[in-house]
C-alpha cells in the first residue's frame, strides 16, 4: 500500500486496561518513515463524559473524535473494563457503523465482547482470552468462538486471545498491509517474535514450562535448513524424541503439526524474498524448500490468495518492478 496512508483509530472508554490500549499505540502510533513511508495516520479516540481513565492512573481527553470513528480505514477496540458489565452503547454504535461501511475491525483481548455486542461477529470464527472465552460464547451464542489461538483473521474483522497476542495480532495488520519484512523488522523494533501464527495455541494449561525449552532451539534449526528436505523424523531426531512425542508436543504448544508449521515458515521466507529482492521465483523456490516453481505457486496462493508475482509487485517498489528479473 506504498503511497497511501491507511487510516487507523483507536477507540478508548473509561476503565480499559493500558496495556492493551497501549499496544496500537506503539505499532500504528509511531511514524517509521525509514521502514515505510508513509506510515499509518493514527488517531486516538475517547469516549465518554469527561476524561476516559486507562489502567491505574492514565488519564486521556474525552475527544468524542466522531470523525476518526467515521472514516478511519481500521478501528482498533482494546480490552473492555468488566466483560460482565454491558458495552458502553457509544463505542458499540460506532463499531457497528464502521463495520456498515466496510472498515476493518480489530479486538484485542476481551475488546470481543464490543464487537460481538455490536453483531459483527454473528456467525464468524472469534477469539479472546481464554479466561473469557466462555462467556464470550454464552452471552453470544452466535460468535464461534475459538479458545485456544492468538487471533483470528476474518478478513475485515481480526480478534485477538489475551494481552500479549494483541501485538500479534497487530503485527499481522502491518504484515497484510506492507509485507511480512516491514512486519519482521518492526518486531525486531518491539523485541517480539517477528511471526506467531494466529493458530499458534494460546498458554492456558501450563504447556509454556521448562518441559518446552526444547522448541526454541528446534525452531531455530528448522529455520536455517528451509531450503533443505526436512521431514518429522529429522525434526524428532534433532529434538531427541519419538516422532510421536514431537508431533503431540509441537502440536500442543505450536497450535500446528510439525510439517504445516514448517510449510508456513517456507511461505513467509518466500515472502520476504519476493519483497526484498529480484530473485527469480524458481530460484526462491529452491531457497526456500519447495523444490519446483510450480510447487511453490500451489502452496503460496493457498496460503496468502495470490501468485508469488502478484504479491511482488504488491509490496515492491516501481523501480524495482520495473527491473527484468522482477518480471516472473
Amino acid at each position: 500500500m506504498a503511497g497511501s496512508r491507511h487510516w487507523v483509530a483507536l477507540a478508548l472508554t473509561s476503565g480499559m486496561p493500558v496495556f492493551e490500549a497501549s499496544v496500537p499505540c506503539e505499532v500504528f502510533g509511531i511514524d517509521r518513515p525509514d521502514l515505510v513511508s508513509p506510515w499509518y495516520r493514527f488517531s486516538v479516540v475517547g469516549l465518554g463524559d469527561g476524561p476516559v481513565r486507562i489502567g491505574p492512573g492514565f488519564l486521556f481527553p474525552a475527544t468524542d473524535d466522531s470523525g476518526a470513528l467515521a472514516h478511519a480505514d481500521t478501528i482498533v477496540v482494546p480490552a473492555c473494563a468488566d466483560v460482565h458489565d454491558d458495552p458502553p452503547e457509544q463505542l458499540v454504535a460506532a463499531v457497528r457503523a464502521a463495520h456498515e461501511r466496510g472498515a476493518r475491525l480489530v479486538s484485542i483481548c476481551s475488546g470481543a465482547f464490543i464487537l460481538a455486542a455490536a453483531g459483527v461477529l454473528d456467525g464468524r470464527r472469534a477469539t479472546t482470552h481464554w479466561m473469557h472465552a466462555a462467556e464470550l460464547a454464552r452471552r453470544y451464542p452466535s460468535v464461534h468462538v475459538d479458545p485456544s489461538v492468538l487471533y483470528v483473521d476474518e478478513g475485515d474483522v481480526i480478534t485477538s486471545a489475551g494481552t500479549a497476542a494483541g501485538i500479534d495480532a497487530c503485527l499481522h495488520v502491518v504484515r497484510i498491509d506492507h509485507g511480512a519484512a516491514v512486519a519482521a523488522d518492526l518486531a525486531r523494533r518491539l523485541v517480539t517474535p517477528p511471526h506467531r501464527q494466529g493458530g499458534q495455541a494460546q498458554y492456558t494449561r501450563g504447556t509454556a514450562n521448562a518441559d518446552d525449552d526444547w522448541l526454541a532451539p528446534l525452531i531455530d534449526w528448522a529455520n536455517a535448513r528451509l531450503g533443505v528436505p526436512l521431514t518429522v523424523a529429522d525434526l524428532a531426531a534433532q529434538a531427541g524424541l519419538s516422532v510421536r512425542a514431537l508431533e503431540r508436543r509441537f502440536t500442543r504448544t505450536i497450535g500446528k503439526p510439525p510439517l504445516h508449521w514448517l510449510l508456513l515458515q517456507r511461505v513467509r521466507r518466500a515472502q520476504e524474498m519476493l519483497e526484498t529482492t529480484s530473485t527469480p521465483v524458481e530460484a526462491v523456490a529452491a531457497a526456500c524448500g519447495f523444490g519446483t516453481a510450480t510447487n511453490m505457486r500451489a502452496h503460496f496462493k493457498k496460503h496468502t490468495g495470490v501468485s508469488p508475482a502478484a504479491y511482488r509487485r504488491t509490496f515492491q517498489s516501481p523501480f524495482d518492478q520495473a527491473r527484468p528479473e522482477a518480471a516472473l
